[in-house]
């Protein structure tokens, strides 16, 4: 089991940053790659940055691609994400996950084994 606590979540004005961070706890090892998702409400859940432990590779949505960075550091079995130029519509619950096996390059929610308990991040126009 590998367990997952977010934190970093808030209230910022349009145009600032946050920046998210994941512990992970438990089996880490066992994680391949870590990710970032987000919910906004009346909406589905959906992908938004990848990166796998190992070579430190990423991936990220095309909507937040220039504005969002995600990062790992290894030895506190982290994962951050960093945001800038946070608009309205980046307004979510942002989840972080962890999948066990597979590609970075996989979106759906559905190929994540774990998952944290979400942090809300609210931007004001």
């Amino acid at each position: 089991q590998v367990q997952l606590v977010e934190s970093g979540g808030g209230l910022v004005q349009a145009g600032g940053s946050l920046r998210l961070s994941c512990k992970a706890s438990g089996r880490t090892f066992s994680s391949n790659a870590m990710g970032w998702f987000r919910q906004a409400p009346g909406k589905e859940r959906e992908f938004v940055a990848s990166i796998n432990w190992i070579g430190s590779s990423t991936y990220y949505t095309d909507s937040v691609k220039g504005r969002f960075t995600i990062s790992g550091d290894n030895a506190k079995n982290t994962v951050y994400l960093q945001m800038n130029s946070l608009k309205p519509e980046d307004t979510a619950v942002y989840y972080c996950a962890a999948r066990v096996s597979g590609s970075i390059y996989y979106v759906s929610e559905r190929g994540y084994d774990y998952w944290g308990q979400g942090t809300q991040v609210t931007v004001s126009s």
